[in-house]
């Protein structure tokens, strides 16, 4: 075989390794919060998010359709409520900021 083909088998087999981890660990792995847990949640945080942030994608991914049920600003929308707020997506829990995505188990336990 040519060296050329090899790498683009190469290439091809890491793309397709790449690509099949992020399938199970983002998707099949993924289990949505209950409804009880999306409210407890919502009902003791805020969370900010920006209309095309991949992360608050990620982060409302998470809590799928029960995503209804948390206490949300989008700043994009609502830029007056972030002017503290310097990433999204981020958290405030009993006054306390945490940035980035984070697990159910995580908000849970900050709670």
């Amino acid at each position: 075989m040519k060296k050329e083909t090899l790498i683009t088998i190469s290439f091809i087999f890491v793309i397709l390794l790449v690509a099949g981890t992020i399938i199970y660990f983002k998707i099949l792995k993924v289990q949505e919060v209950s409804k009880e847990d999306a409210e407890y949640i919502g009902n003791n945080s805020i969370l900010y998010t920006q209309e095309g942030c991949i992360h608050c994608k990620e982060q409302l991914d998470l809590f799928g359709e029960n995503a209804k049920y948390l206490n949300i600003v989008d700043c994009f929308k609502e830029t007056e409520k972030c002017i503290n707020i310097t990433k999204t997506p981020t958290w405030i829990i009993k006054g306390n900021k945490y940035e980035g995505v984070k697990s159910i188990e995580e908000l849970k336990e900050l709670i």
